[in-house]
């Protein structure tokens, strides 16, 4: 899955990526649905973690005009807000918010925050920037810093049946 999706309020456009761009078995897709009166993205597939895989994920690059700058400087706010909702047979489902800034060079390199929530009904996640831990080369040795190229909402590491949506998101400050 490596397919253009609607553009999100700043002009990017959302794509699904699945670990099958490394070798990976995941299926997934992603499409523009409204549940519970709310119109969302919705990311839906099977995450299989048969050779070496193990993800799905729905993404944006969040640069308002990216000829003058990839990033968006987000040093103002204290982190990244956002409605969703899933169905699952579990109890709560973990998911990851994955952001990616100038010491993200290469494909695997994130900082990552995971979030549960509880399926059935809409929630407000709010992840603040320290919860973001670095993973793969760059972020593993380098202090992550709110300056963001690009955001990812992923399933990732456990073998399930996917039905993620996302109805907003954005920054946040605390009052």
């Amino acid at each position: 899955m490596s397919e253009p999706f609607p553009f999100t309020s700043s002009g990017s456009q959302w794509v699904g990526i699945t670990d099958r761009v490394m070798g990976g078995v995941s299926t997934g897709s992603i499409t523009r649905e409204v549940i519970q009166g709310k119109e969302c993205n919705v990311l839906r597939g099977q995450v299989s973690t048969k050779n070496n895989g193990g993800f799905i994920q729905m993404a944006t690059d969040l640069a308002l005009d990216p000829s003058v700058d990839v990033y968006v400087d987000a040093e103002e706010f204290d982190g990244v807000e956002m409605e969703i909702y899933c169905e699952s047979a579990e109890v709560e489902e973990k998911f990851n918010v994955h952001l990616r800034n100038p010491a993200c060079d290469r494909q695997n390199s994130a900082y990552r925050a995971t979030t549960e929530v509880r399926p059935g009904s809409w929630a407000t996640v709010r992840l603040p920037w320290d919860a973001f831990e670095g993973y793969g080369p760059g972020p593993d040795v380098t202090p992550f810093v709110p300056l963001i190229r690009r955001l990812g909402v992923v399933s990732i590491g456990k073998e399930k049946d996917v039905v993620l949506a996302v109805g907003q998101i954005g920054f946040y400050n605390v009052v």
